[in-house]
């Protein structure tokens, strides 16, 4: 295969979830400038549309899908609506996340377990059965699930998102695993601490930074653009036998 190629998303549709900002934005914007058509979704129609405007402008292709992945209805809504008008899916990338409660785990109320479930995993799993669908009636395809390093090593006051992104790891190996047969892969990106707004309750507290930093062995906060390669790579066919795989971009964190 031509090198130039390898990484081309060209006549691929992906869909990538809370694509209005953070990294989901910056995976976006990539899968963009590398051919594929990208869906953009998030809760509100309108904190998709700069982003849209400005991958067109960019040349790219974007169209932007309001959708709350946490209610079972809007998923399927979504994914009626990118049938009828795709005819299909390539490429599921399941960003979205949440995290309302940063404390103690004594401290959690019901309203936030479910709120952290619903969104964290409940919404990627169904959402990656719809997908899953899609491309099995066409040829294959590839889902990236955006999980934590915290699944691996829960942090401190972020339990209930810890649970939520280790469930996140154990749902894309066993998908990988049944959905192998399919032509469908199935892998998962483990940012580890990265400047978006889900994060500031960390990155804007100097207390708190100061006792991350020392774990951090490259030094510094990661930027969401730092993301979106590992993304692409899986998206693409260079990573053609790569699937129930969970790889880390982290600085080094959980070396």
């Amino acid at each position: 295969m031509d090198p130039a190629q390898l990484f081309r998303l060209d006549g691929k549709t992906a869909l990538v979830t809370g694509a209005s900002r953070g990294i989901g934005e910056a995976i976006a914007r990539l899968l963009a400038a590398s051919g594929a058509h990208v869906i953009l979704a998030s809760r509100k129609l309108e904190s998709l549309q700069a982003v849209e405007q400005s991958i067109v402008a960019a040349g790219g292709k974007a169209s932007s899908m309001a959708c709350h992945t946490g209610k079972l209805d809007q998923i399927e809504a979504l994914m009626d609506g990118i049938a009828g008008v795709f005819g299909g899916l390539d490429i599921l990338v399941n960003n979205a996340a949440t995290n309302p409660h940063f404390g103690d785990v004594l401290s959690v109320e019901e309203w936030a377990w479910d709120k952290t479930f619903a969104v964290n995993l409940k919404g990627c799993f169904f959402l990656s059965q719809a997908a899953a669908k899609l491309m099995r009636a066409g040829s294959g395809g590839s889902i990236i699930n955006v999980a934590s390093v915290n699944g691996l090593r829960p942090a401190l006051m972020q339990g209930i998102y810890s649970i939520t992104k280790a469930g996140l790891i154990a749902l894309t190996q066993s998908f990988a695993k049944e959905l192998a047969a399919d032509g469908i892969r199935v892998n998962a990106l483990l940012p580890g601490l990265t400047e978006t707004r889900l994060a500031s309750a960390l990155t804007s507290n100097p207390a708190v930074m100061e006792a991350v930093m020392p774990s951090i062995p490259l030094g510094r906060v990661a930027q969401p653009e730092e993301m979106a390669p590992l993304v692409l790579y899986l998206a693409s066919s260079a990573s053609s036998y790569t699937t129930g795989a969970c790889f880390t971009v982290d600085g080094g964190m959980m070396a």
